[in-house]
């Protein structure tokens, strides 16, 4: 009896190791990444005992330090021991993340994963199997995108290590950054990204503005850049958002019969449209870098698809949702939007 049950286990396995096989080989090679990583990372005290590390470098790792005690004391997220470690990237991205969308609708692609849920992205470790993964979404007629990631949570499951393209970030830009991704470690939510990454985005500027305040003033210098460069990026956030409210109009008008080469010269036109508008944009900061292409004619080359726009109506469509709830209902009182956001929103 038990020789026939243990035949039952491992044949039920082998059903399961076939059915989901590519889920299991993507989750042996992330759990490769992740753990090439933490294998590779060294104690931030030996950095710091290390005469022969940059002092500017590392006054940016006890910053760090400084930022993750205030999001606790002061802001009340989870504590965490993630950024007590440290890995070089010897300059070289440490992950890239795959978008797709439908081409003639504002759709995402979504994967799925036990425990964690649905995502509209995909991440890799290795470069080339991103590659082979957005060809073979290209095949499949999707409008796709891919992207360098500077940071990821865990979601408080390992202790993620500060990475060396971190310390060339600006203070607020840093700040933003550390408090984004440990709001993730405080709440997630399965199978709602969208509210997910707004929410951190919401914690991350906040927190940032406040932890600036804080260490430096009001009125130095790193509080007002890092205010011009959120004020800029609202205004830019809100352009791309209309732009994909302009598509998703355009989209709607589209007939079955429609020939897909007019489809093609309609969608074309109008994201040309968008990117050609973004010159009206003000910005006041003093080192400025588009996030939509050069400003130039588009070409088939540099034009954002679909894919893009998704990635803005992932990342930022909330962002006044959250703002309005934290002032109006909780008269910015950020202790009380987070206790009621913990208990509204149960995390993993």
């Amino acid at each position: 009896m038990l020789k026939k049950i243990g035949l039952g286990i491992l044949g039920l396995l082998i059903v399961l190791g076939i059915w989901q096989r590519d889920l299991i080989s993507y989750g042996w090679m992330q759990g490769k990444g992740q753990l090439h990583i933490i294998w590779n990372t060294q104690p931030i005290s030996d950095l710091l005992a290390n005469p022969t590390y940059p002092d500017s470098l590392k006054q940016k790792i006890l910053l760090i330090q400084e930022i993750k005690r205030f999001t606790v004391d002061s802001l009340g997220l989870d504590p965490s021991d993630s950024y007590g470690t440290f890995y070089d990237q010897h300059g070289k991205p440490i992950l890239w993340v795959v978008t797709a969308s439908q081409p003639y609708a504002l759709v995402a692609k979504t994967w799925t994963f036990p425990l964690l849920g649905t995502f509209s992205y995909k991440g890799f470790f290795e470069k080339d199997r991103a590659d082979t993964l957005v060809a073979q979404l290209k095949r499949d007629t999707l409008d796709t995108r891919i992207g360098e990631v500077s940071a990821w949570s865990t979601l408080g499951f390992l202790n993620d290590p500060i990475l060396s393209s971190m310390l060339d970030r600006p203070v607020g830009d840093l700040a933003e950054l550390i408090i984004h991704e440990l709001t993730h470690g405080t709440l997630f939510v399965k199978n709602n990204l969208e509210y997910n990454e707004n929410l951190a985005d919401f914690v991350g500027e906040y927190g940032a503005l406040r932890f600036l305040a804080m260490k430096y003033g009001k009125t130095s210098v790193a509080y007002r850049d890092y205010l011009a460069r959120k004020d800029f990026y609202g205004r830019y956030d809100e352009h791309v958002l209309r732009g994909a409210r302009l598509l998703d109009s355009l989209y709607r008008t589209f007939k079955p019969q429609t020939p897909i080469s007019v489809k093609d010269s309609l969608k074309a036109q109008t994201i040309d449209q968008i990117v050609t508008s973004s010159d009206t944009l003000t910005d006041e900061r003093v080192e400025r870098q588009a996030r939509l292409v050069k400003k130039r004619p588009a070409n088939k080359l540099s034009r954002p698809n679909n894919a893009y726009f998704i990635g803005y109506l992932t990342y930022r469509k909330q962002q006044n949702r959250f703002r309005q709830e934290f002032e109006n209902k909780f008269g910015s009182d950020f202790n009380q939007y987070l206790t009621y956001l913990k208990k509204t929103y149960p995390s993993l």
